[in-house]
C-alpha cells in the first residue's frame, strides 16, 4: 500500500536538498590552506574502478619518516573535497590524509553499491595505494567519515585488519533498523537518499529495484530487501570487528532522521574493544557540519583526539574519560556514563489505562516533523515539533498523560511502549509520540517511532512492543508527559486499509504502559 505521489514529492525534495548540500561543500575549497601541496590523484579501486581522490601530507614530509594514515570516504552525494578543511587540520598535526569519492558518485567510476563488498574492497585498495605512494605507516591506519563514509569505514574495519582506529560520524550500524524500523518505510529519509543519488551519482539496477520495492511496500520482496540491508550493516560483522580489535568511536545526533540513534547504541553495547559513543542535538550530519567548514567543532575535536591516542599513542586522556558522552537537547553541558545501559538507569511507567478506539488514514496533527528541518530547528533554537494535546481529535488519536511532575524529569535513553492492539484489518501502522506538555496543553515532541504489522487476524488482539527513538530531554517541573498514538505521519509510509480501526486496551493480566528512562538523580 505505497503512496507513489508522496514518494515522488519527497524524492524531488531530496534531490534539491542534495544539490544544495553539495554546493555548500564546494564552498570549502577556497578556505583550505595546504600544509603541503594537495595532490589530486586517480586510484584504481576494486576491479580497476577509477576513484577520484586527494592526498595531503604533513609539511616537510621527505620520506625519511613514516606518518599515520587516515582514509576518509566521502558522504552520500558529496564530492571529494568534502573533508578538505578537516584533512588540512589533520595533516598539520602529522597525518597523511587520503580522501576519495566513493564509487558511483561524481567523477569516480562504477555504480552505487550502497556500501556493498565493492565499496569495502575499494577502501582497502585506497589503503594499498597510500602505503605504496606516500610515507604512510602500515601499522598506524585509521578511517573516518560522515554518513556514507562512516558506514563504509566501519565495514572496512571489520574486513581489513590493517585498520586500527575508526571514527564513524552520523553513520549506521544496521541499515534496515535505520530506514525500516518497526517494519515501516522511512519514506522521507529513503527519498532523500534516492534523490541525492539520482542527482550526483549513477544508480545500479539493483539499488533502483531496492528503492522501487521499498516505495511500493512489496511484501513479496521484503526478505530480499532485509537480506540486502544486512549484508551492508556492520552489525552483521560485529564478531569480525571485535576480533580485529579496532578502536571505534561513534557519534550521532538525537534527531537523525536517516540513521536514528537506537541502532548505534545497540551496536555499541556489542563492541568489546576500545570504544566511545557520543550523542548530541541535531539531525543527520548537522553536528559535524561546522567542522567541514574548518570551524571549531566538538565532534571533529574528539575525532582527532581519538586518532591521536590510538594511532600516535598520545596520552591525552580520552581513554580514561567515561566512554558514553551525551549532550541533552535541553541544556548545553555534556554528561558522561560508563556504558549505554547506565544512561537511563531509572525508569518510570505511565499506565495506558482504559480502552480506546481510533480510526485510521487521517493525520491527527501529531507528527514527527520534516526530515532535516525539524531537528535542525530543535538543535539551533530548541524548537521541536509541537502539537496542542487537548485539541488533538480523539477520533484519530489516542492520548494518555502522566501526572503533573513536581520536579524536572531528565529523560535519557530509550522509552519503551508496551500495549495490546486489536485491529479490524490484517495490516496496519501506528505511530507513537512522547510529548512534554506545558500548563497550556502545548506538547513539545520528546521522541516517537513507527510500528507496522501484517498478516494479523482481524478482531484478534496482538501485543505491541515498540522502542521509541533514543533521546536526552529535560521535562520542566510543572509539566506532564503525554503518549499520543495515531496512524499517519508524513515521515513514513502507512499501511492502514481504508476504514480500518485500531483498539488499544490494557488487559489486567498484561497492562499497557510506556516506560520512561530517567537519569539517575
Amino acid at each position: 500500500m505505497g503512496h507513489p505521489r508522496k514518494a515522488l514529492r519527497t524524492t524531488t525534495v531530496g534531490a534539491v536538498s542534495a544539490t544544495l548540500i553539495a554546493g555548500s561543500a564546494l564552498g570549502l575549497a577556497p578556505t583550505a590552506r595546504a600544509a603541503d601541496a594537495i595532490r589530486f590523484v586517480d586510484i584504481a579501486g576494486d576491479g580497476g574502478t577509477l576513484l577520484k581522490a586527494n592526498v595531503i601530507t604533513p609539511a616537510g614530509a621527505d620520506g625519511t619518516r613514516r606518518y599515520p594514515l587516515l582514509v576518509l570516504p566521502t558522504s552520500w552525494g558529496l564530492p571529494q573535497i568534502e573533508y578538505l578543511a578537516q584533512a588540512q587540520k589533520l595533516a598539520n598535526s602529522g597525518y597523511i590524509v587520503v580522501t576519495y569519492n566513493v564509487r558511483g558518485f561524481w567523477q569516480s567510476g562504477g555504480e552505487i553499491e550502497v556500501a556493498g563488498p565493492p565499496d569495502t574492497a575499494d577502501a582497502s585498495k585506497v589503503i594499498d595505494w597510500a602505503l605504496a605512494n606516500t610515507p604512510a605507516d602500515d601499522r598506524r591506519i585509521g578511517m573516518a567519515g560522515v554518513s556514507y563514509g562512516a558506514g563504509i569505514s566501519l565495514l572496512t574495519a571489520a574486513k581489513d585488519k590493517r585498520v586500527k582506529a575508526v571514527a564513524s560520524l552520523s553513520g549506521w550500524a544496521d541499515l534496515i533498523d535505520s530506514i525500516y524500523s518497526g517494519r515501516t518505510q522511512h519514506v522521507q529519509a529513503g527519498a532523500l537518499l534516492d534523490g541525492a543519488s539520482l542527482v550526483t551519482g549513477r544508480q545500479s539496477a539493483e539499488i533502483r529495484q531496492i528503492f522501487d520495492n521499498f516505495y511500493a511496500s512489496n511484501l513479496s520482496k521484503e526478505q530480499e530487501m532485509i537480506d540486502w540491508g544486512k549484508k551492508r550493516s556492520v552489525a552483521s560483522y560485529v564478531d569480525q570487528l571485535n576480533q580485529n580489535g579496532a578502536a571505534v568511536m561513534m557519534a550521532n545526533a538525537w534527531g537523525d532522521t536517516v540513521f536514528p540513534p537506537n541502532q548505534y547504541a545497540d551496536f555499541y553495547e556489542k563492541l568489546t574493544g576500545p570504544k566511545r559513543l557520543e550523542f548530541r542535538p541535531g539531525d543527520h550530519a548537522t553536528a559535524e557540519l561546522t567542522g567541514l567548514f574548518g570551524l571549531p567543532n566538538d565532534v571533529w575535536t574528539d575525532t582527532e583526539r581519538w586518532f591521536d591516542h590510538y594511532l600516535k599513542g598520545v596520552d591525552n586522556g580520552i581513554n580514561r574519560e567515561e566512554p558514553v558522552r551525551l549532550k541533552s537537547r535541553s541544556t548545553g553541558g555534556y554528561e558522561g556514563y560508563p556504558d549505554w545501559k547506565s544512561v537511563g538507569a531509572t525508569r518510570k511507567k505511565i499506565a495506558l489505562t482504559g480502552t480506546t478506539t481510533i480510526h485510521t488514514n487521517v493525520d491527527s496533527g501529531a507528527d514527527g516533523g520534516i526530515v532535516f528541518l525539524s531537528s535542525i530547528l530543535d538543535q539551533i533554537a530548541k524548537a521541536p515539533p509541537v502539537a496542542s494535546i487537548p485539541l488533538l481529535p480523539r477520533r484519530w488519536a489516542a492520548v494518555w498523560q502522566s501526572e503533573k511532575y513536581t520536579t524536572a524529569q531528565q529523560v535519557r535513553g530509550t522509552a519503551k511502549l508496551h500495549t495490546t492492539v486489536t485491529p479490524t484489518k490484517e495490516s496496519g501502522t501506528l505511530v507513537a509520540y512522547l510529548y512534554d506538555v506545558g500548563p497550556l496543553g502545548l506538547g513539545k515532541l520528546v521522541s516517537h517511532a513507527p510500528y507496522t504489522f501484517h498478516g494479523q487476524t482481524p478482531g484478534k488482539p496482538i501485543g505491541v512492543d515498540l522502542e521509541l527513538f533514543s533521546t536526552a530531554y529535560d521535562v520542566p517541573a510543572g509539566h506532564r508527559l503525554a503518549l499520543v498514538v495515531d496512524t499517519v505521519d508524513p515521515l513514513y509510509i502507512e499501511h492502514n486499509p481504508s476504514g480500518a480501526q485500531l483498539t488499544f486496551s490494557s488487559p489486567s493480566n498484561d497492562p499497557s504502559y510506556v516506560s520512561i528512562p530517567l537519569r539517575e538523580q
